[in-house]
């Protein structure tokens, strides 16, 4: 084995709080192992973000431990310094590890099949990226949400009386009293056109939520995104559409719309969008793919 250049990056509150020690755990594993490692952990992501920039050489390698907030951290790193990503899953959502058949709930286990991989060869996927009409650029890895979903976000963020999953279960109940279609302007590959959904979302992967497949047949290496739209519905058929969502069955109900493109337009009023799980802004935005873009030991 050839040792490598690795640089650590670690969430303290990964699984809120209950893998705290998980990413002091795998840089132990990987020392262990003879890389040479730079661990880091600092108090938040804007912090964390910069130290690990600064960290980076040409030869690194960078490995992000916690959950799909942390691979969205290392996705943008990775494609901005042009460097490979490895993944240690320990959050709660955890959705690109899944997609990639990582080792789920045990660090030991998600490390040692890190180090096979590092044995070898990255192998590259796809990357979506959506870009503002100023021309900033938020790439992702997993799936761009500007529906139900993102309304759910949105509302989980102004909830400061509320910690940990409570406050996400609390602002879905919230939203849910709410429910109502949302007027949107698609354009597909230069197509476009208007209508009312409950759900919008661009998809490079298969899941979001922690195993919600919402585009269960969406690939990595397929140089495309797959376009899902949920037509209106009332509150009780959403209710019973919803926990089919977790085994892709919702995908035969004649309401759930998948198609697959390159170049997306998603414009709307007073909506602002989450990719990976992550604020990004308000629409409209342009979502496209960069095929094998990002390199990945996994």
């Amino acid at each position: 084995m050839t040792p490598r250049h690795i640089v650590v990056a670690m969430n303290p509150r990964a699984s809120f709080g209950k893998n705290e020690d998980a990413g002091h755990e795998v840089a132990r594993l990987l020392v262990s192992a003879g890389h040479d490692v730079v661990a880091l952990r600092e108090k938040d992501y804007v912090t964390l973000e910069n130290v690990t920039r600064d960290a980076l050489r040409p030869e690194s390698v960078l490995v992000v431990v916690g959950g799909d907030g942390m691979v969205h951290l290392g996705v943008h790193l990775a494609r901005e310094k042009n460097v490979p990503l490895g993944l240690v899953p320990a959050g709660t959502g955890n959705d690109l590890a899944r997609h990639l058949g990582l080792p789920l709930g045990s660090i030991p286990l998600a490390t040692e099949h890190l180090l096979r991989a590092l044995e070898g060869a990255p192998q590259h996927i796809d990357l979506g990226v959506a870009t503002s009409q100023h021309g900033v650029e938020h790439p992702f890895a997993c799936v761009f949400s500007a529906g139900f979903d993102a309304l759910v976000n949105e509302r989980a963020n102004t909830l400061r009386f509320v910690r940990g999953r409570h406050r996400y279960t609390l602002a879905l109940l919230i939203e849910l009293a709410k429910l109502r279609p949302i007027t949107y302007t698609l354009t597909v590959d230069g197509v476009e056109e208007t209508g009312s959904y409950l759900l919008v979302a661009v998809a490079n992967s298969q899941s979001f939520g922690g195993g919600m497949k919402v585009t269960p047949d969406a690939s990595l290496v397929d140089g495309k995104l797959d376009v899902f739209t949920l037509d209106p519905l009332s509150r009780l058929a959403f209710l019973r559409i919803y926990p089919r969502v977790f085994k892709g069955l919702h995908v035969t109900d004649r309401r759930v719309h998948i198609r697959r493109a390159t170049q997306v337009r998603v414009a709307s009023e007073r909506i602002v969008a989450y990719a990976d799980g992550e604020r990004l802004e308000a629409l409209p935005l342009d979502v496209s793919v960069e095929p094998s873009r990002l390199a990945v030991f996994a």
